[in-house]
């Protein structure tokens, strides 16, 4: 097996569990998708840039973590420490069928989600209860990791592939009925409204013991030396696109010079490498080939 093969084998593994499971993407031939999503528009361009993607996920965790009951619920029910890449595979998974997939599987994520939700509820060390479905909670989870993920694609997408400010108001746009489908409620639909959120929620805001405890645990992760390196390198861009007062909130002190001379340039090497490994997005070919109408080919064809 090729260097090639082995990043894609590996990418695979760590992403999807092993199984790209194609079938969500390429049938039934025609159909439009849950949101109706199709090549070149802003969520498509967003969620289908890996470099993006990867940096963008990790300040979202980081951001999330942020909100003291939306941590509580992960701390409580997450299985995040015991089974990091079964959690990871879950979130990609959820990601990748409703932007890319068919209506029917993107229907099937979600209601697993739903379910799970209506699970995870508690306590917080605080005394304050807390529900994984409340629809405040639903909408600062969607909020922190889209704006987190368009942060992550304007940084580090190459520039031919940057959104203009319309096209990340439509990003916002387009992404919040996945949000809405999961039962949350007064999600922001433009730049303008994100940041007006994200001001509003401000004074919620601040690191427990969880959640510095998760960012510990992110820093750390990986299955063997390499992989825990390039999650060392881009860990450090995550903390290049979070909101200064969310690095601050978090104990993360990265001078300036360092986070735009260092990490932006060494993230995006590795990132370009993981892309060459990965090679074009069979996810990607298959929901083209859905949406065009074209029927998946069989095995012996």
């Amino acid at each position: 097996m090729g260097l090639r093969d082995r990043i894609a084998a590996e990418l695979t593994a760590a992403l999807h569990g092993g199984d790209l499971r194609l079938e969500r993407y390429a049938t039934p031939p025609g159909d439009p998708g849950l949101f109706g999503i199709a090549p070149g528009d802003p969520v498509w361009r967003v969620h289908g840039q890996a470099t993006g993607m990867l940096v963008g996920g990790f300040a979202a965790l980081m951001l999330q973590s942020l909100h003291p009951l939306a941590m509580a619920g992960v701390d409580q029910h997450s299985d995040f420490r015991a089974d990091p890449v079964g959690r990871l595979n879950g979130t990609v998974r959820f990601i990748t069928t409703t932007t890319f997939g068919s209506a029917p599987a993107a229907r099937e994520v979600v209601g697993l989600v739903r379910r799970i939700h209506t699970r995870v509820h508690g306590t917080a060390p605080d005394g304050r209860a807390y529900r994984a479905d409340d629809p405040g909670l639903l909408t600062w989870v969607h909020t922190a990791e889209v704006s987190s993920f368009l942060a992550g694609h304007q940084g580090y997408a190459p520039r031919r592939q940057r959104l203009t400010p319309a096209g990340c108001d439509a990003y916002y746009r387009q992404a919040a009925p996945m949000a809405e489908a999961l039962g949350a409620w007064g999600v922001p639909r433009s730049c303008a409204e994100a940041a007006d959120y994200l001001t509003r929620m401000r004074p919620q805001l601040h690191a427990t013991a969880a959640a510095l405890d998760s960012v510990r645990f992110l820093r750390a992760f990986g299955r063997n030396r390499r992989e825990r390196l390039v999650v060392g390198l881009l860990m450090n861009a995550s903390v290049g696109i979070l909101p200064g007062w969310a690095r601050a909130e978090l104990g993360i002190h990265r001078p300036a010079p360092v986070r735009t001379g260092w990490d932006r340039p060494l993230a995006t090497a590795v990132g370009r490498t993981l892309e060459w490994g990965l090679g074009p997005s069979q996810i990607q070919a298959a929901a083209r080939a859905r949406l065009s109408g074209v029927p998946p080919k069989s095995p012996s064809a």
